[in-house]
C-alpha cells in the first residue's frame, strides 16, 4: 500500500509537490553531506594549524572517490530501477538492487586494499609535503578502512528514493553524518587526537549510516530486496546499472583526480596555498551539493516517467525543476558571495592562506549560479537511460575540458589560472548539457 501511494505520488500528484516531496529531503541529505565534509575541515581548522588543514585538503579528494564509486551504483541503480517501476517490472528492480548491496560490498573491500598497499605512491601523487605527508597519511590510513560501508551509504541514499521513500533516503544520510558532526569537537578537540580524531569520526559516521540503510532492507518494509539469492549479473542487470553509473561516477572520479592535480600543482606555491584552495572549493561547494541534491530528487520522477511513457509530465517536472533550480542556485550563490570573508574565517587563521582562499572563492562563485541547470538536466539525461550523453557530460566537464584548461590557463595567469579553470568548464559542460538533452529528447519522442 505504501509502495502504491508513493507510485501514485510519480504519475498523478500536482508537480510542484511530486518534485518538492521528493527533491526536498534529497536536498536536505546533501546539505549534511556538506556539514559533514565542512566538519572536518572546519574543526581541524579550530586547532589553528593551517598544515592540518593542507593535510585534510590533500587527502579529501583520494577518500572522494569512495563516494563516486558508491555513486556509480546509486545513480546507476535509481535509473534502471524507476524506469523498471514504472513499466511494473519489480522482480527485475529486485535483482537490481541486490546487485548494488553485493558490488559495493566487493568493490569497496577491493579499493580499501588498494589504497592500503598503494599509500605512499598515492601521498606523492597527490603533492603531499614533508611537512603534510604523516598527517595526511594518518589520516588516509584510517578513511579507507570504512571503504565499502561509504559505497553502500552512497549508494542506497539514492535507490531508496525510488520508491518514494525520499525521508528514509535522507535519514541514512543525516544520522551518519551528524553522527560525524558531534563527534568531530569530542575526537579532535576534547581527546586532543586532532587529524586522527577527524578520520575516526568519519568511520563511524559512515559505518552507522550504511548500517541504516541495510537495516531497512532486512525489516522487509521495502518492495525492494538486497538479499544474496537475488544477487545476478545476468539479464543485463550488471550492464544497465554500469552504463548510466559510470558515466556518473567517472565525473565524481574526475572531480577527484582533477581536485589532485589542482592541489600538485598549487604545491609550487606553497602549503598556505594548497589550505586555501581547499577552502574556497568549500565555499562554493555549498551550492553545488544542494543543487545537486535538487538534481538526485527528481531522477526517479523523471526515469517513472520514461518507464511509464508519461512524455506530458515529464516535461513539466523537467520545465519546473529547471526554474525553480536556477532561482535555488542564484540564490546560494549570491549568499556565498556576500559572506565569502565570514566562511573562510571560519577554517582558516593564517593570514596568507585567508587571503588567497578569498580570492579562490570568489573566482569559482562566478558560474556558480549555473549549477542548479547543470545537475537537472545531468540528471534528466541519467533517467532517461542516455548513458553516452551522460559520459560526454561528465568527462568534458572534469576531464577534456577542466584539466587542459588547468595547464593553459596556469601558464598565461599563474596561480590564479589553477583556479579561473573551473568556470570556464562549467559554461563550456552547461552548454555540452544543453545540447545533449535536446538531441536526446527528440530521439525519445521519435520512439
Amino acid at each position: 500500500m505504501e509502495n502504491k501511494k508513493s507510485m501514485e505520488l510519480f504519475s498523478n500528484a500536482p508537480v510542484s509537490q511530486a518534485v518538492f516531496k521528493n527533491a526536498l529531503p534529497a536536498m536536505a541529505a546533501m546539505l549534511m553531506v556538506l556539514v559533514y565534509n565542512l566538519a572536518d575541515t572546519f574543526f581541524i581548522g579550530q586547532t589553528h594549524d593551517a598544515l592540518q588543514v593542507a593535510a585534510v585538503s590533500l587527502a579529501t579528494p583520494v577518500f572522494l572517490i569512495f563516494m563516486a564509486v558508491g555513486t556509480m551504483f546509486g545513480i546507476g541503480g535509481t535509473s534502471v530501477i524507476s524506469r523498471a517501476m514504472g513499466e511494473g517490472r519489480i522482480e527485475y528492480a529486485k535483482k537490481v538492487c541486490s546487485f548494488c548491496m553485493w558490488g559495493c560490498v566487493i568493490v569497496g573491500v577491493v579499493m580499501s586494499a588498494c589504497m592500503l598497499i598503494f599509500i605512499d605512491s598515492i601521498l606523492s601523487l597527490v603533492g603531499a609535503s614533508a611537512d603534510t605527508w604523516n598527517m595526511a597519511k594518518t589520516y588516509l590510513v584510517i578513511v579507507v578502512c570504512c571503504g565499502p560501508f561509504v559505497l553502500i551509504s552512497n549508494c542506497y541514499s539514492n535507490v531508496v528514493r525510488t520508491e518514494g521513500e525520499s525521508a528514509k533516503a535522507m535519514m541514512g544520510t543525516l544520522i551518519g553524518n551528524l553522527l560525524n558532526v558531534v563527534l568531530d569537537p569530542i575526537l579532535i578537540l576534547g581527546f586532543g587526537w586532532n587529524i586522527a580524531g577527524a578520520a575516526i569520526a568519519t568511520v563511524i559516521g559512515n559505518v552507522i549510516g550504511a548500517g541504516y540503510y541495510i537495516a531497512y532492507f532486512v525489516r522487509g518494509k521495502s518492495s525492494l530486496s538486497i538479499s544474496l539469492k537475488d544477487f545476478t549479473v545476468k539479464n543485463k542487470v550488471a550492464s544497465a546499472v554500469l552504463a548510466i553509473g559510470v558515466p556518473a561516477a567517472l565525473g565524481s572520479v574526475l572531480m577527484s583526480v582533477s581536485q589532485i592535480i589542482i592541489n600538485s600543482q598549487m604545491a609550487e606555491y606553497g602549503d598556505m596555498a594548497i589550505a586555501a584552495m581547499g577552502v574556497a572549493m568549500k565555499v562554493v561547494t555549498i551550492t553545488g551539493m544542494v543543487c545537486m541534491g535538487l538534481g538526485q530528487g527528481i531522477q526517479p520522477i523523471l526515469g517513472y516517467c520514461v518507464g511509464a511513457k508519461l512524455w506530458d509530465r515529464f516535461k513539466k517536472v523537467l520545465r519546473f525543476s529547471l526554474v525553480f533550480a536556477f532561482l535555488l542556485s542564484v540564490v546560494l550563490t549570491g549568499i556565498c558571495y556576500l559572506f565569502t570573508n565570514q566562511i573562510v574565517s571560519a577554517f582558516l587563521t593564517d593570514t596568507t592562506a585567508f587571503e588567497y582562499a578569498v580570492q579562490f572563492a570568489r573566482i569559482l562563485l562566478t558560474t556558480s549560479f549555473l549549477f542548479g541547470v547543470f545537475y537537472v538536466l545531468t540528471n534528466a539525461l541519467q533517467a532517461m537511460g542516455a548513458g553516452a550523453a551522460a559520459l560526454v557530460i561528465n568527462v568534458s566537464r572534469q576531464g577534456i575540458i577542466f584539466i587542459p584548461a588547468l595547464f593553459i590557463l596556469k601558464a598565461v595567469m599563474g596561480m590564479t589560472g589553477l583556479v579561473w579553470a573551473q568556470p570556464v568548464a562549467d559554461v563550456v559542460s552547461l552548454v555540452i548539457a544543453y545540447v545533449l538533452y535536446v538531441n536526446t529528447s527528440k530521439k525519445m519522442a521519435n520512439q
